[in-house]
């Protein structure tokens, strides 16, 4: 397998930061961006959830889920004793 080199710009601080957060996990900076890289390819995707900004209109997110999971709206149903089994642990929730 061939190498390949990366120029990335960052704040300084910032690349400081992960350093010696990497480090801490026995990580240099190198093997995480190649461990990101890989688990990008893996997942065809990033390989963690980007969040909202708490500003993010709630009208907008049921709406969105509205149109994702609306199709299955009426065509199942979950049973009434469901949440039966979490009843014995209210009192720790």
């Amino acid at each position: 397998m061939a190498n390949a080199n990366i120029n990335v710009r960052t704040d300084a601080a910032v690349k400081a930061q992960a350093q010696q957060i990497f480090e801490s996990i026995g990580l240099d900076l190198s093997t995480a961006v190649n461990l990101f890289l890989k688990q990008t390819v893996k997942a065809n995707n990033l390989p963690f959830a980007v969040g909202m900004s708490y500003a993010y209109p709630a009208e907008k997110v049921i709406a969105k889920r509205v149109s994702r999971y609306g199709v299955w709206k009426g065509k199942y149903s979950l049973p009434k004793e469901f949440d039966a089994p979490l009843d014995d642990f209210k009192e720790y929730m």
